[in-house]
């Protein structure tokens, strides 16, 4: 049973993902790390002959842990996923300590890979909790999951506002428990979440809300997306510090919200856009400005979900005809990709042709573009990549 030895990892005292990963890999598997002999742990860069004692005692006294933890998870309606499932957030796996597990309330879909995390200020003003509100309304119409962390403030404000859209997505990532309702004015809207998305936490169940949480909860926030948008921060939020991440440490697009230039809380948004951050005033600014999905998470995508050849860095051979669609294309998507050609169509030709709504139309437009087989050309005109 995989997860028994993942979470005996996260759980053993002295072990963080990195270094579980480093023993990991010295080892072959999960498994085999749980069963590491000291020797093996000494042979760990930068662990000396104390630190392998106390984690080898630590890694045998957790396999007990891990039996109960896996007990009160159940107990919490939650559950535990590892790294090794193919439930786990595809894009998580690339940045460089990814949690051994993550504590889940809720569900993951395949769909969530296409994500864009909204933080800001928990002290924020009614123009940033307003802006929160629309942007997560624009996004999860657009088709993608909005990301945060279920803070006061800008989090809980692009929380409630992805979930106003019929279909919409959204994440929480907690920096406690997943039992653990923090703000507890939120309790309400973690309800909600759980039955638009997820809560999830790499903190074992009934862990409080302690301050040093937060900063690694941001890596989680930053890493599951495909960029991030930071509405009003003051120069020391912790915004600034998921932002950074994002942009510096795990290669994803940074987005800023400009403000007034004397309300504190613009500093941090206008400080990222002097840094190289995209100013963002409408919707489409965040769909342009996002990359394309890393390789090395497309080449690990199921068959199913696997990516069209026009998504690759380089660009596809010249070809007479517009190719064929493939196989993998929703129903509605299918229909508005045969409506398509090389030249542009507007929406409201693509209504007449596919009979389709158009929040629907604009919707998988923007998960067609987002995997590479259609171009926004100029406003409302789309057209085969």
């Amino acid at each position: 049973m995989p997860l028994i030895h993942w979470l005996q990892l996260s759980l053993t005292t002295g072990i963080g993902p990195i270094l579980a990963r480093r023993l990991i890999d010295q080892t072959g598997s999960a498994e085999n790390a749980c069963n590491a002999t000291l020797a093996q742990i000494q042979n760990l860069e930068g662990v000396g002959t104390a630190k392998a004692t106390k984690i080898h005692a630590s890694l045998r006294s957790a396999i007990n842990d891990a039996k109960e933890e896996i007990e009160k998870a159940k107990s919490a309606g939650s559950r535990i996923i590892c790294a090794d499932d193919r439930e786990y957030p595809p894009l998580l796996r690339t940045i460089t300590d990814p949690p051994l597990v993550l504590y889940v309330k809720g569900t993951l879909e395949p769909r969530d890979l296409h994500s864009i995390a909204i933080v800001g200020s928990r002290k924020c003003s009614h123009y940033g909790r307003e802006q929160a509100d629309r942007f997560g309304s624009l996004l999860a119409g657009a088709g993608l999951t909005v990301i945060s962390g279920g803070a006061r403030g800008i989090d809980s404000s692009a929380h409630h506002g992805a979930m106003m859209h019929p279909d919409g997505r959204t994440i929480a990532v907690l920096g406690c428990g997943v039992d653990v309702v923090y703000p507890p004015e939120n309790t309400e809207l973690f309800k909600q979440i759980e039955e638009h998305g997820a809560i999830l936490s790499e903190y074992p169940i009934g862990t409080p809300p302690a301050a040093e949480n937060f900063p690694k909860r941001n890596r989680i926030v930053s890493g599951m997306t495909r960029g991030t948008l930071v509405i009003e921060a003051d120069e020391r939020s912790g915004a600034l510090i998921t932002a950074r991440t994002a942009g510096e440490d795990q290669g994803r697009t940074v987005f800023a919200l400009p403000g007034r230039v004397d309300n504190p809380l613009s500093q941090g948004p206008h400080a990222l856009i002097r840094d190289g951050a995209v100013l963002v005033t409408s919707l489409e600014h965040i769909l342009e400005g996002l990359d394309p999905l890393p390789q090395d998470v497309l080449d690990d995508l199921p068959p199913e979900e696997t990516k069209p050849a026009e998504i690759s860095s380089s660009p596809p051979a010249p070809s007479v005809a517009a190719p064929a669609a493939p196989t993998n294309l929703s129903e509605p998507q299918m229909k508005i990709f045969d409506a398509l050609g090389k030249e542009p169509r507007s929406v409201d030709l693509i209504v007449d042709s596919t009979g389709l709504e158009v929040s629907i139309i604009l919707r998988e437009l923007t998960l067609l573009s987002l995997k590479g087989l259609v171009k926004r050309v100029d406003g409302q005109s789309f057209a085969r990549r």
